[in-house]
């Protein structure tokens, strides 16, 4: 009687001992070259988009780059002016290009803060917070959130809102891992006392001094609460 024909399918789930695991290899391969054909076709097209994003990604940080030392060294040289000379504009509408054009650049995240300041020292302030707040949106880094949060707070205060300043500065000061604790429990004391609130800020000069004995702030710390006693 015949012996029945073993299908290449069959003999590959064998265990056939003088079948190396290579040759099982390749005859899988070759019963299901379409899959793999179609398998490798999609991974070189993955790659080339993954090369092309990859690649323009780097254009755009390096033109966004350009686009942003060109606004900084307009703002730079017009802060060297004298206040009546000084003129911001066109600073203000190249860090917005830089926005605008370069939004998915790296450095497109720094636009909006550079903004706030220059609003900031045009005395508008409401725009100013309008930028920090847009900067805050991005999710930056912890210590550039607080930056941030203390400049907003310096705008209220600018504002003659020291209520808003109080509450924002009170949020930095509860975050114990803060960068910025030392700078924001001082800025808070200080609007304590332009609030008419001067037990608050004592026992928040109390409370810097007791923390922060080894900051470079402990002597005004001290003659703040000196003055205050």
């Amino acid at each position: 009687m015949d012996k029945k024909k073993i299908s290449r399918k069959e003999l590959l789930k064998g265990t056939d001992e003088f079948m190396t695991l290579s040759e099982k290899a390749a005859l899988f391969v070759s019963e299901h070259s379409k899959v793999f054909k179609a398998g490798v076709t999609a991974l070189a097209a993955a790659l080339l988009i993954y090369l092309g994003v990859t690649s323009y990604t780097h254009y755009i940080d390096k033109k966004g780059q350009t686009a942003y030392n060109k606004a900084y060294h307009e703002v730079m040289n017009s802060l060297t002016q004298t206040p009546e000379k000084r003129d911001l504009k066109k600073a203000e509408e190249l860090f917005k290009e830089v926005i605008k054009d370069y939004g998915f650049s790296k450095v497109s995240l720094l636009a909006s803060p550079q903004l706030a300041y220059l609003q900031f020292q045009e005395k508008k302030y409401d725009e100013a917070i309008s930028f920090y707040n847009a900067f805050l949106k991005e999710n930056p880094p912890a210590e550039y959130r607080d930056m941030a949060r203390l400049a907003i707070a310096a705008c209220h205060e600018e504002k003659g809102d020291f209520a808003k300043a109080i509450e924002i500065l009170q949020g930095v000061t509860s975050a114990p891992s803060s960068l910025f604790r030392e700078e924001a429990m001082l800025s808070l004391a200080r609007l304590y006392k332009l609030a008419n609130q001067n037990e608050k800020a004592k026992e928040t000069l109390e409370k810097f001094v007791e923390t922060f004995q080894n900051s470079p702030f402990f002597p005004l710390a001290k003659a703040y609460l000196a003055e205050l006693s």
